[in-house]
C-alpha cells in the first residue's frame, strides 16, 4: 500500500487532437510499464481501445491506467477532447489532484480547452502546461503563451492558479523540455514531465486513518466478477471482505462487502490485498454501485458531495423498427430489449438522459456526436430500431422557456468565408469575434442557438470543399428564438415496394440526387434521394423497362448511372426533417417517411 505523498493523480485534458493520448502513449512506454518486447509490439494510441475510438480516430471514454516513477505511483487520467463527451471530464475530474493542460503549438487554445481548463480550475486542481507539437512549421509558441495567459486569468478562481508551469513537447516523439529547444529534433526523453508530475502536482489531500470512504465516478464490466466500481480513495483504507454501506441519492443505503480490490498498472488490473487514501481503484461484489455513489465504512457512513453534469442539449426520439424489413437483419428489435439496453448504457454514461414515451424513448444528450456514438454502439451490438430528428431541450427559467445556445468558432480560408457568413446568417448567427491568424486563414467566432447546428457541419464541409474546422461550446441559454427556415430540398420518395433498376433510377436521377443504388430493396414511402426543388416528389424506381418488338431490351445500349451518395451515420441524421425517421439496423441505413402511406403523408400535413 502507497503512502499517499508518493502518489499523484492527474488528468490529462486538452482540444480534440492536441495530442493528449499520445502524450499517454509517451509516459507508458518511458516508465517501463511494458516488457521490451511489449514496448515495441505496442501501437499507438494504447488508451484508445474501442472499436469507435480506432476508427473516428478520437478518444470517448475517459481511461485511467498507473504508471512507477523512482518511488512514486502516478495515476493517469485519459479524458476525451470532444466538447460532447464533456460529461467523461466532468465525472474524472473528481479523481485527480492536478491537470496536464496540453496545447497544439499552432493552434493554441480551442474552445474545449476552455472548457475542460474551467472545469477543473472551480475544482481547484493545480495546472502543468505543455505546448505540444512544437515541431510544426507554422508553431506559434509566443502568441500560444499570450493566449494561455489570457485564459487564465479569464478562468482562474484564486490568484495561486495564475502560476503555474510552462513545458514544451513533441509528444508523437516522446521529448519534452522545461525550455524551448534550439534544435527539436535533439535527443531528449519525457523526463521533464515525469519531473513535473511529481514536482508540481501536489499530493493527494486525503485522510488516511479516518473511516473508509470512496466516490464512484466509473464503472466497468467483467463476464467473471460482475461491476467494478472505480474511485479515489478520500479517506481511510479498505480491505478485502470489509463491511460496506453504499450511499445513493435520496438517502438509500444498501448494505454491502468488498469482495476483491483491483489497483493498476500500465494497461492492467492488478488484484491487491488493500488499499490507502489517496489511491485510485477498483472494488468487486457492490452490484448496485453508480456513478457518483459513496462507498463508506460500515461503521461510520458518510456520503460524499454528488458529482453534477452539465444538463444535455439535444434529445431524439429512438424506438422500435415499423418499417415493413423490420426483424430481417438484426437480433434485438423490441421495445423491451431497447429499454434494458439504454437502462444499462445509463449507469455508464453520465451525460444521458432516457425518458420512456410508451412506443419508444426520448434520449438526451449533449450534441449530435454524442447521440450518433450511442446509435453506431447499439447497431454494432445487433439492434434494430428507428431515430428521429434531433431536438434541442429547453428549460424553465423565470415562466420563459430558454433553449440552449452555442459559442461556434469556424477556420477557415478567405476566400470561403462569405459563404460561411451566408450559411450562418440564414441560421441567425450572431458573429462575437474575427481575427486573422498567423497561417493565414480568418478565424471567427459565432453565437448561435443550439438547434442551428443541426446539419451544419455538412453543409460548410461541402461549401468549402472540405477545409473548414468547426469546434462548438456551451455557451448558456437565451429565450427561444422564432422557427429557422428549412434549409434543405425536398425528397425522392418511393411509390412501389421491391427492388430498384437501373432503368428507373437513371429516370429519377434528372429529378435529384440519389442514395441508392440499382437492386436495392425499397419500400413505399422510402427515401431514395433529395429532389432539386422544394417539396417531395414520389418516384417509382422500381418500375422496368417495357419490352416488345418495336422496343427491345438491346436498342437504347447499356445505362451509364451517376454515382449514388451513400450517407453516413452522422449525414443521414443531419438530413432528417421532423416528418422522417431514420431507420437503423446493423446492415442497413434507411430513410424514411414517418407515414408511409402518402394519403396518410397528406392528412398529416392539414
Amino acid at each position: 500500500m502507497k503512502d499517499a505523498q508518493h502518489i499523484r493523480n492527474i488528468a490529462i485534458i486538452a482540444h480534440v487532437d492536441h495530442g493528449k493520448t499520445t502524450m499517454v502513449d509517451g509516459l507508458l512506454k518511458q516508465s517501463k510499464t511494458f516488457r521490451d518486447n511489449q514496448a515495441e509490439m505496442s501501437q499507438d494510441l494504447i488508451m484508445d481501445s474501442g472499436d469507435q475510438e480506432h476508427e473516428r480516430g478520437i478518444t470517448i471514454t475517459a481511461k485511467q491506467t498507473s504508471i512507477y516513477h523512482d518511488d512514486y505511483k502516478i495515476n493517469i487520467i485519459d479524458t476525451p477532447g470532444h466538447a460532447d463527451f464533456s460529461g467523461e471530464v466532468e465525472r474524472t475530474l473528481n479523481m485527480a489532484d492536478g491537470v496536464l493542460l496540453i496545447v497544439d503549438a499552432q493552434e493554441g487554445p480551442m474552445p474545449q480547452t476552455k472548457f475542460v481548463l474551467s472545469k477543473a480550475l472551480e475544482l481547484g486542481l493545480k495546472p502543468v502546461v505543455v505546448i505540444n507539437k512544437i515541431d510544426k512549421p507554422s508553431r506559434r509558441i509566443d502568441e500560444v503563451i499570450d493566449e494561455i495567459s489570457d485564459l487564465f486569468l479569464e478562468l482562474a478562481v484564486s490568484d495561486d492558479q495564475l502560476h503555474y508551469p510552462v513545458y514544451y513537447a513533441i509528444g508523437r516523439e516522446g521529448k519534452a523540455w522545461k525550455e524551448m529547444p534550439d534544435n527539436p529534433s535533439e535527443h531528449a526523453d519525457l523526463s521533464p514531465i515525469f519531473d513535473a508530475i511529481v514536482n508540481d502536482i501536489p499530493a493527494p489531500a486525503v485522510d488516511g486513518t479516518g473511516p473508509f470512504q470512496l466516490l464512484v465516478t466509473s464503472l466497468q464490466y467483467d463476464s467473471f466478477l460482475g461491476k467494478y466500481a472505480i474511485g479515489r480513495v478520500t479517506r481511510g483504507s479498505v480491505k478485502k471482505g470489509l463491511p460496506i454501506l453504499l450511499l445513493k441519492r435520496g438517502d438509500v443505503q444498501i448494505a454491502g462487502r468488498v469482495d476483491k480490490i483491483f489497483g493498476y498498472r500500465g494497461l492492467l488490473r492488478e488484484e491487491i490485498d488493500q488499499a490507502g487514501a489517496g489511491d485510485i481503484i477498483a472494488l468487486t461484489g457492490i452490484a448496485d454501485a453508480h456513478i457518483g455513489d459513496t462507498i463508506a465504512d460500515k461503521e461510520q457512513p458518510e456520503a460524499l458531495p454528488v458529482i453534477d453534469v452539465e444538463a444535455p442539449t439535444l434529445s431524439m426520439y429512438l424506438g422500435p423498427n415499423t418499417s415493413p424489413l423490420k426483424g430481417k437483419e438484426a437480433e434485438f428489435n423490441t421495445s423491451r430489449q431497447i429499454g434494458d439496453r439504454l437502462n444499462k448504457e445509463l449507469e455508464t454514461n453520465v451525460s444521458l438522459r432516457v425518458e420512456d414515451d410508451g412506443i419508444g424513448f426520448t434520449v438526451s444528450g449533449r450534441g449530435e456526436l454524442h447521440l450518433s456514438v450511442l446509435i453506431e454502439t447499439l447497431r454494432r451490438e445487433g439492434f434494430e430500431f428507428e431515430v428521429g430528428r434531433p431536438q434541442v431541450v429547453t428549460i424553465e427559467q423565470d415562466g420563459e422557456t430558454m433553449e440552449p445556445v452555442e459559442e461556434l468558432l469556424i477556420e477557415v480560408a478567405p476566400e470561403f468565408l462569405g459563404a460561411v457568413s451566408q450559411e450562418l446568417g440564414t441560421r441567425r448567427a450572431a458573429l462575437a469575434k474575427q481575427e486573422q491568424t498567423s497561417s493565414g486563414t480568418t478565424r471567427t467566432t459565432y453565437i448561435l442557438p443550439t438547434r442551428a447546428m443541426i446539419g451544419l457541419r455538412n453543409i460548410l464541409l461541402t461549401a468549402t470543399k472540405g477545409t473548414v474546422i468547426i469546434n462548438s461550446l456551451p455557451h448558456g441559454y437565451q429565450p427561444v428564438g422564432p422557427r429557422l427556415q428549412q434549409t434543405r430540398s425536398g425528397a425522392l420518395v418511393a411509390t412501389e415496394a421491391g427492388s430498384t433498376t437501373a432503368y428507373a433510377l437513371d429516370l429519377a436521377s434528372a429529378r435529384g440526387e440519389l442514395y441508392v443504388g440499382p437492386g436495392t430493396t425499397v419500400y413505399q414511402g422510402m427515401i431514395v434521394g433529395v429532389y432539386n426543388r422544394q417539396g417531395d416528389l414520389d418516384v417509382n424506381v422500381c418500375r422496368g423497362k417495357q419490352l416488345t418488338n418495336m422496343r427491345t431490351s438491346s436498342s437504347d445500349g447499356t445505362i451509364q448511372l451517376t454515382p449514388f451518395t451513400d450517407l453516413s451515420l452522422e449525414q443521414s441524421i443531419d438530413f432528417i426533417e421532423d416528418d422522417e425517421l431514420l431507420e437503423v439496423t446493423p446492415k442497413s441505413l434507411r430513410l424514411r417517411k414517418r407515414h408511409l402511406d402518402p394519403n396518410q403523408r397528406k392528412r398529416a400535413k392539414k
